[in-house]
């Protein structure tokens, strides 16, 4: 999955979207830095500074798409410390609308073993002291009943089929340590499915600029709280992941070819009426 070394730099939103034209981005969690064969790698910078690594943009079955690794390339960002208003930005800037964000998550269920690719339907924000929005100024409330987009998430159920499980509330927690037991038993007596540390703000600051949001996460360990013997560590994680990757790849590649060419989901329409304090990119 090589890049090409050369890149170019668009200076204007109009350049960034002339120069790379993406419909559909991918934003790759821990154990997931690449997706093209032969992408172009393209920097752009955003008014809150620059994304977590150059968007690598290339076609898959048509269609243009840019690809980000939230945590860069070489997992330099921890999850508090992601750009992830520029990230979003830079996606959207590139033409962006609609979104596919595989992560790595830890299970509160034990039927949801690791290896289990999920596509939850709600997000539980438990993180702290990061920034949630794009709208500083101005007073702009946008809907987030529903985290995700509904188009996105049939897409993916119909490229995975009965490999993926669709359904359950994510919690993010702050992290970067891994939940205590007392938390994961809380999070898991709560009715929640899955605990992961990059899902928000993400999610939130797609919905803010009307780009359609989808969850792709692969169970990598059983959270603390399930096993009275047993802790997660880093290294199971990266295993796991690295055990799955190409399964969680082809998934996104097929999904890449199924997401509707025009968005009639209610994402689309989340701006609609409201008074925004910045044109949008």
């Amino acid at each position: 999955m090589n890049t090409t070394s050369d890149s170019a730099q668009p200076d204007t939103p109009a350049d960034i979207r002339a120069a790379i034209g993406a419909e559909i981005g991918v934003i790759g969690g821990s154990g997931f830095y690449q997706l093209l064969d032969g992408a172009e790698q393209i920097k752009v910078t955003t008014p809150y500074g620059d994304p977590s690594a150059p968007l690598s943009v290339g076609t898959v079955a048509g269609r243009r798409v840019a690809f980000l690794p939230r945590h860069g390339h070489d997992h330099e960002f921890p999850p508090h410390e992601i750009n992830y208003r520029a990230n979003i930005w830079a996606m959207r800037a590139a033409g962006v609308r609609q979104i596919l964000a595989p992560c790595a998550v830890g299970s509160l269920r034990r039927e949801l073993a690791p290896g289990t690719i999920v596509v939850p339907d709600q997000l539980v924000d438990r993180t702290s002291g990061r920034i949630q929005t794009f709208f500083d100024r101005g007073a702009v409330h946008v809907p987030f009943a529903d985290p995700y987009c509904a188009h996105g998430t049939a897409a993916i159920s119909e490229a995975g089929g009965s490999g993926v499980r669709t359904g359950g509330a994510m919690v993010v927690i702050e992290g970067p340590r891994f939940s205590t037991r007392a938390e994961s038993q809380w999070y898991a007596a709560q009715g929640w499915s899955l605990v992961n540390m990059t899902g928000a703000p993400e999610a939130v600051l797609a919905r803010e600029l009307a780009v359609c949001y989808t969850s792709l996460a692969l169970v990598t360990d059983l959270d603390a709280g399930l096993d009275a013997d047993e802790s997660v560590s880093q290294d199971e994680v990266f295993k796991v992941f690295a055990a799955n990757i190409e399964r969680l790849r082809e998934i996104v590649l097929k999904t890449l070819e199924l997401l509707p060419a025009e968005r009639t989901c209610r994402c689309a329409q989340t701006l609609d009426g409201i008074r925004l304090p910045f044109e949008l990119p």
